[in-house]
């Protein structure tokens, strides 16, 4: 069935895109995913909003 999808004329799967797909496939599939996403949005909300003590310095000398 994902094959059949992968090989749709004018599609633009890529490699990155396919796996990201089977890999949610598998987390449903298995029951994982509300875990999955609530980590997600855990990682998501750090990115965006940096406590003031994760300071992402380049020092350059």
């Amino acid at each position: 069935m994902i094959g059949d999808r992968l090989d749709i004329t004018g599609s633009r799967w890529g490699l990155d895109g396919a796996e990201a797909v089977l890999t949610l496939r598998a987390l449903i599939d298995n029951g994982d995913f509300a875990a999955y996403w609530r980590h997600h949005l855990a990682r998501e909300h750090e990115r965006l909003y940096p406590t003031p003590d994760q300071h992402n310095y380049n020092l350059t000398a």
